[in-house]
């Protein structure tokens, strides 16, 4: 036995009996087959086709060909001893023009996909939104347009009524923050808006289809658990001044609330309302249809944010500066400092601050780009971030906090978004030219975890 195994094991004891244990991925990240069996072209398809958004015009044409490949992918998974697999299913490629007309050959997909998952016995946790929005929605404005709401809960009555009777969670979304602040402020992310009229329509028409889509999904199978997932942001102030204290709460509410409030409060935060309300054309009822009692959520957590008052009399809110990490803090590949105590501070803040439902780390995991070494893949680095991680989503299990489950990101290295295939979160290696998955230490050690824990259920 490695010490990182044992390590492992002695990690696994810490966890109670029915924690679950799973991986993640997402559809546009890893299926490929983009023109394939009438799947529709998504805003990601478009935007990775742009000079200068996407890493050397990197695209999921192709990705890790999941579509192909998913039979031997699975058994992959089933190898590991997980519970359960976090996916997402892609809306374009079971409505091709967003709404309309169904691709029966998308659907058969997800058919097959999740009848594998439970011959192999793994739980079914489908997100129904992984930023693949189909390209045809564009032309109503997209996320910005109120129709693009009513298409998604069309959206979630045809998957539900599909594929539902075999799911184990729903997730309406994953990430509104980088679906509104990464794409629609930020021009980061597809479609690439920087603009603060965008942001605001667009965030709270995510928030409207998220409530529009539980009520969807209960009014054809009323006993399927429903969610969402959040990556919330752990927000430390710069210094004890009273200024950085106030920046830090500010940024709470501007990265997190913006999100929380509506869903647990019905309600926006009176910052929120004063910087964007006149923005977001809210409507009567609108608050009502976004506060659906959910039965779970999802956490999901990478890296810290740390933030100073911003005094420039015309800075918009919330006035508050990211400060970078300072260079003797641990950094993972792609630039993000490691601090697990991040993860505990943030899970305990928000049930402070909310009335919340039983929660799953939806994702959580490293980018480290090791290579093969002699047929090995040694990312000691990524053990040991997963390592301190797991430890702190122990110790928090532990508590009266209601932490259900941990999904790993991810099951394998794929298009990292605007950052292509430069960058690798799995604890898989993917070669891109031959499709060939060699799994990680990572893995070893990831697998090691969870047969521990089942041992000793």
């Amino acid at each position: 036995m490695t010490s990182a195994t044992s390590l492992a094991k002695t990690l696994a004891q810490k966890f109670p009996d029915d924690f679950l244990f799973g991986v993640a991925t997402a559809a546009y990240q890893i299926e490929g087959a983009a023109r394939e069996d009438g799947r529709g072209p998504s805003i990601w398809d478009a935007f990775s086709k742009m000079p200068g958004r996407v890493y050397q015009q990197h695209s999921g044409d192709v990705a890790c060909d999941h579509y192909h490949l998913w039979e031997a992918d699975l058994d992959l998974i089933k190898s590991l001893g997980v519970d359960a697999y976090r996916f997402s299913i892609a809306w374009p490629r079971v409505l091709p023009d967003g709404r309309g007309p169904v691709n029966e050959k998308g659907l058969a997909f997800y058919d097959r996909l999740i009848d594998g998952m439970l011959e192999r016995g793994l739980k079914v946790f489908p997100t129904l939104y992984h930023w693949d929005l189909p390209l045809g929605l564009s032309g109503d404005g997209g996320w910005t347009a109120r129709s693009t709401a009513d298409a998604f809960a069309d959206y979630t009555d045809v998957v539900v009524r599909r594929l539902g009777d075999r799911f184990d969670a729903l997730a309406t979304f994953n990430e509104p923050w980088c679906i509104c602040h990464l794409s629609h402020l930020y021009g980061i992310h597809a479609p690439g808006e920087a603009s603060i009229e965008a942001f605001a329509a667009a965030t709270h028409v995510v928030n409207l289809a998220h409530g529009r889509s539980v009520q969807a999904a209960r009014a054809i199978r009323p006993d399927l658990p429903m969610g969402t997932v959040l990556n919330l942001h752990s927000v430390y102030p710069h210094s004890d001044s009273a200024e950085d204290k106030a920046a830090a709460e500010r940024a709470f509410a501007f990265n997190n609330g913006i999100y929380l409030s509506p869903v647990f409060k019905g309600e926006y935060d009176a910052g929120v309302l004063d910087a964007f309300g006149d923005k977001m054309r809210i409507k009567a009822g609108d608050m009502e249809t976004i506060n659906q009692p959910l039965d779970w959520w999802g956490l999901n957590y990478y890296t810290p944010m740390r933030v100073q008052h911003d005094a420039t009399p015309t800075a918009p809110y919330p006035q508050a500066n990211i400060v970078p990490p300072s260079t003797d803090v641990p950094l993972t590949d792609i630039g993000w400092e490691v601090f697990e105590t991040g993860l505990g501070d943030l899970i305990r803040e928000v049930y402070a601050r909310y009335d919340l439902p039983p929660c799953y780390i939806t994702e959580n995991g490293a980018c480290y780009n090791d290579e093969p070494v002699d047929g090995t893949i040694a990312d000691q680095r990524r053990i040991d971030y997963l390592d301190k991680h797991l430890a702190v989503v122990a110790e928090t299990a532990s508590t009266d906090i209601p932490l259900k489950g941990y999904f790993l990101w991810s099951l394998m290295d794929n298009f990292e978004w605007a950052e292509g295939y430069k960058m690798r979160f799995g604890i898989t290696h993917v070669d891109y030219t031959t499709q060939v998955r060699t799994l990680k230490d990572s893995a070893h050690w990831y697998r090691a975890l969870v047969e521990a824990h089942k041992s000793g259920r």
